[in-house]
């Protein structure tokens, strides 16, 4: 397997006519090199949320944007099985759970992997697959919605449960009225519909995970009812997790009842799955690309620091054509 530091010389190596690396092709290359192993379609749904630079949360996260971008990469595609490669912080529920239903309307089989984190709504994501590969530095994470609250201090986010375990406190606290002055300034800040949306979210949440584990990675099981709501509530439960950033590791969701394929199983399907990864991470280090859903034959939808550009005709050539728009920019 080429290595992370194999693959930033391999791309040194391939460089465009303007002289910069061919971040393009080479992650292209590794993409239909996935394809040639399995043949199965391929798509990464990938971001740039563990890099250094400033990028505004809100393009990583997953969002509606984001079916824009999965129409792209299936527009193409004629296999009925896919392989799914998870790279995210995760974002809206709701979001997660449109693009969820539109690739399960294309593809009977769904494999999902997950080299390095799929988090939040990202883990709700790879909870709908058939089948969900990990390698033992891999991790998913907690699924209980979080809230953003406006104070006076600024935006806050703060998760549902938390929300409501707070006010809780709060009442039994105000029985004393010389407590009253302390939580006001909190008390205030509980728009109305708060608590009742909190408790409607944790439903969603859960509920829809189960109804996915039901449907398809224990489909046809006698107790997939049963399995399927005990796994989606474990993963949406605060009290358990305490932090919304904790990891979930493969034994760690194993022993809950997901099923799990270890990536270290197959030595040329992980050599294959991590080449790509590494290809795509080396293209948010060295290009403005945020987020990144492609296929195997080229095809993609990149975010660009905020912009989506439409993909060019020819794939292959997209990296030049971007920065030779870039430079024209420039000189005027």
């Amino acid at each position: 397997m080429p290595t992370w530091g194999e693959i930033l010389t391999e791309l040194n190596k391939a460089s465009t006519p303007d002289g910069t690396p061919d971040y393009d092709r080479v992650r292209r290359q590794y993409l239909q090199r996935l394809h040639d192993l399995t043949g199965r379609a391929v798509i990464i749904y990938a971001t740039a949320w563990l890099e250094s630079r400033p990028i505004s949360p809100a393009e990583l996260q997953v969002g509606l944007p984001d079916i824009q971008g999965l129409m792209e990469a299936v527009s193409n595609v004629h296999e009925r099985d896919l392989d799914l490669i998870i790279h995210s912080p995760g974002g809206s529920a709701e979001a997660a759970e449109s693009l969820v239903e539109y690739i399960r309307k294309r593809f009977d089989h769904i494999r999902v992997f997950v080299p390095v984190a799929a988090m939040s709504a990202a883990t709700m994501m790879a909870l709908s697959a058939n089948e969900l590969v990990m390698g033992q530095h891999s991790q998913l994470g907690p699924i209980d919605p979080q809230f953003i609250i406006s104070t006076p201090e600024g935006a806050r986010s703060a998760p549902a449960k938390a929300i409501l375990n707070q006010f809780e406190l709060a009442k039994r606290e105000c029985k004393t009225p010389e407590n009253l002055a302390a939580w006001m300034p909190i008390l205030r800040t509980y728009a109305p519909g708060l608590l009742t949306q909190c408790e409607d979210s944790q439903r969603l949440a859960s509920g829809m995970v189960a109804g996915w584990l039901e449907r398809y990675m224990f489909f046809g099981e006698e107790d997939a009812e049963i399995k399927s709501k005990k796994v989606a509530d474990w993963f949406a439960d605060y009290e358990s997790f305490h932090s919304h950033g904790r990891r979930v590791g493969r034994d760690q969701a194993r022993d809950i009842g997901v099923r799990v394929v270890d990536l270290e199983e197959d030595a040329q399907l992980q050599d294959a799955v991590l080449s790509v990864h590494h290809a795509t991470m080396h293209t948010f280090a060295g290009t403005p690309a945020q987020k990144i859903i492609e296929n195997h034959h080229g095809r993609a939808w990149v975010r660009m620091g905020g912009l989506i550009p439409i993909p060019p005709a020819k794939p292959i050539q997209a990296g030049n054509r971007a920065e030779r728009r870039r430079q024209q920019k420039k000189g005027k």
